[in-house]
């Protein structure tokens, strides 16, 4: 095979977390529907940008702890807005506890805490009643989180550890540069990774 054959053109690196995601469940070998798959493809993507990971408060920007989330849930009137602390307790947990593993463990609250909060959050949107079609698919995907939720925590630090590399050579810190500069050494630092940017998205992320 050749070496354009293994490059993979990516646009919002969306392409490149569903297909690490799908090689690390291929080397760890953890099955998943495709719904799953994609669901912790799309949540990467979504909380490697850290304005969706983090909240606003009086002192800045931080991690709400996961217990706070969780008691925004418990009291919340409305099964909308329960489900989606729940939907945001769990998806937290699981990417912080993959993603982030090495670092957590330097922290006080250890791995097992956030796997426990991230499963039970995950269990309880499975059984909730779906009140359309999508959340009776979602349900599925949730069950399937909760179920294997070590698992998926293995695939998502094997990512982690991909993306972040060391220094300059982390994929999302050179895709960055590349994306607001065109830079020509992160391209090709990019296409030694197996990443061919697409230079459409510098247009699109300029308008």
């Amino acid at each position: 095979m050749s070496r354009q054959a293994d490059l993979m053109a990516v646009n919002d690196l969306r392409e490149w977390f569903q297909g690490s995601v799908s090689e690390a469940m291929h080397r760890n070998e953890v099955d998943a529907t495709e719904s799953t798959t994609h669901y912790l493809g799309d949540l990467l993507l979504q909380y490697s940008r850290s304005d969706n990971l983090y909240e606003m408060t009086e002192e800045g920007r931080h991690l709400k702890p996961l217990a706070f989330i969780y008691k925004d849930a418990m009291e919340s009137e409305r099964p909308e807005l329960r489900r989606h602390h729940l939907q945001r307790l769990g998806d937290i947990a699981l990417f912080v506890a993959g993603y982030f593993a090495e670092s957590l463990s330097r922290k006080s609250v250890d791995v097992d805490y956030y796997a426990g909060m991230g499963g039970a959050a995950y269990n309880s949107l499975a059984a909730s009643p779906p009140r359309s079609f999508e959340h009776l698919a979602l349900n599925e995907v949730f069950r399937e989180l909760a179920e294997k939720f070590t698992a998926f925590m293995d695939v998502l630090a094997e990512v982690g550890h991909r993306a972040h590399g060391n220094g300059d050579q982390s994929v999302l810190r050179l895709y960055e540069t590349w994306m607001k500069t065109g830079s020509p050494r992160a391209r090709r630092k990019l296409e030694a990774m197996g990443i061919v940017p697409d230079e459409a998205a510098i247009s699109r992320s300029k308008h």
